[in-house]
């Protein structure tokens, strides 16, 4: 594989978890609700996978598992934010650190202090006959893995649920008016927490991708800000599917470019190169500011009147 095509196929693979987890801050910052916990649901879905695996010896269910954890931090979430009116930053921000905490313990709890990373069985990648063979993209776009091509499937699926269907008019019309849904006869709580447990079940999704195909072991804090990365590709993204793929692609790349200049041996210190993500983050942002439009109703409780 030449250096192009190595370079790429890295950056796609980078952008999976990625994307996988900015889908579902899509989802729910449609309905208005602002979810800072990703991180958090990202690295218990690492965890859920990497111990159902180890015992299981099947990634299927190992990634069942992710999307169950994820979906379960998502309904504590939604509690506290959608029946409760909490503050969606406060309860992100206590979901993130639970989370930490959580899976420190568990880990240490079933494994034991090993001082070694215990390694699992992995998702295979599914090879397409022929057009793996293409150069620069062949390996990168039809060699991935079964998670990698549902990443990129649900781009144009909540492309065409959002725009295209009542569910996501639905969706959209709670995310920024949420008294006029309300009036429409609309249930805002339950579109909300349906929208809470996607977004948390896709981020758990996005944590087994990690635990299963990216690293097939797990590490805590192996998540590595890639909830706040999400949450920055949603903004980057303009709120749009297509938008979000371009940026979790753009984050990819700056994700793998620091592995191939590590490897390089260039004369600079290799926490240089660490930046390169954060560093991206921060400069979307300063880019995006002031050119895009969040939903109206984005981080507002909703309060029955």
């Amino acid at each position: 594989m030449d250096l192009a095509g190595a370079l790429l196929n890295s950056a796609v693979t980078m952008a999976v978890p990625l994307l996988l987890a900015a889908l579902g801050e899509l989802v729910v910052e449609r309905a208005g609700i602002i979810n800072v916990g990703l991180e958090g649901m990202i690295l218990t879905g690492a965890f859920a996978a990497m111990v159902t695996v180890s015992f299981s010896g099947s990634p299927l269910v190992g990634v069942v598992a992710a999307v169950v954890s994820g979906a379960a931090l998502g309904a504590l979430f939604g509690f506290a934010v959608v029946r409760h009116n909490a503050s969606q930053v406060v309860a992100g921000v206590a979901l993130n650190l639970l989370a930490v905490g959580i899976t420190g313990v568990a880990y240490r709890a079933v494994f034991g202090v090993t001082g070694a990373a215990l390694t699992i069985d992995g998702m295979a990648p599914v090879v397409v006959p022929g057009l793996s063979q293409l150069p620069v993209i062949g390996r990168a776009l039809f060699a991935q893995t079964a998670l990698g091509y549902l990443a990129f499937a649900l781009v144009p699926a909540c492309a065409l649920v959002l725009s295209g269907s009542v569910p996501g008019l639905v969706l959209r019309m709670v995310g920024e008016n949420p008294h006029a849904a309300a009036a429409q006869g609309v249930s805002v709580t339950r579109v909300r927490m349906l929208a809470v447990l996607a977004c948390g079940a896709l981020a758990g999704l996005s944590g087994g991708y990690l635990a299963v195909v990216y690293a097939r072991t797990f590490i805590e804090g192996m998540s590595a800000g890639r909830g706040f990365i999400a949450l920055a590709i949603v903004i980057f993204g303009r709120w749009s599917p297509w938008g979000i793929l371009a940026a979790a692609l753009l984050f990819g790349l700056a994700t793998a470019l620091q592995f191939h200049f590590q490897a390089l041996a260039l004369p600079i210190p290799y926490q240089f190169f660490l930046m390169l993500p954060y560093v991206a983050t921060l400069l979307a942002l300063a880019i995006s500011a002031g050119h895009t439009r969040a939903p109206a109703a984005l981080g507002q409780p909703y309060l029955h009147e």
